[in-house]
């Protein structure tokens, strides 16, 4: 369903908007970090905040990814969450690929964690992962 240009705008593109439902059917945003992995759309979250309640509620979603001057791709989605015995191993894979390491220590809150302690800290803070599945895109990029 993405264009090629999508893709590559996707690919060096990790800020974004997160617009989900709320229970009083009024979109609410919020910022985010979003990145491909493989031939999927990610983004983090935790099992407790307000929009992971709003997607198991009601899982429409729209992303607003921009660059830092005028580019932007608005991505109607669908997500899964996922929450299983793997997200925290994802959640290594997705920061990996969001801050551009693909091994040593990863970034957190303004210091480094080796991954072990990184992957543990996801498991205390019960990260998951939100996976977009994208019905339509639009943007100017």
């Amino acid at each position: 369903m993405l264009s090629d240009d999508d893709l590559d705008f996707l690919d060096r593109q990790h800020s974004a908007a997160m617009i989900t439902i709320g229970a009083d059917n009024v979109p609410k945003v919020v910022r985010v970090g979003v990145a491909r992995i493989g031939d999927k759309l990610w983004s983090s979250g935790t099992e407790v905040r307000v929009r992971t309640r709003r997607l198991r509620r009601d899982p429409r979603c729209v992303l607003y990814v921009h660059d830092a001057t005028v580019g932007w791709l608005a991505l109607e989605t669908t997500v899964t969450i996922l929450d299983g015995a793997d997200a925290a191993n994802q959640s290594v894979e997705l920061f990996r690929a969001m801050q551009g390491k693909p091994e040593g220590p990863l970034s957190w809150f303004g210091g480094e964690l080796a991954e072990d302690a990184f992957r543990q800290r996801m498991v205390d803070e019960r990260r998951v992962i939100y996976q977009f599945e994208v019905q339509r895109s639009y943007g100017m990029h």
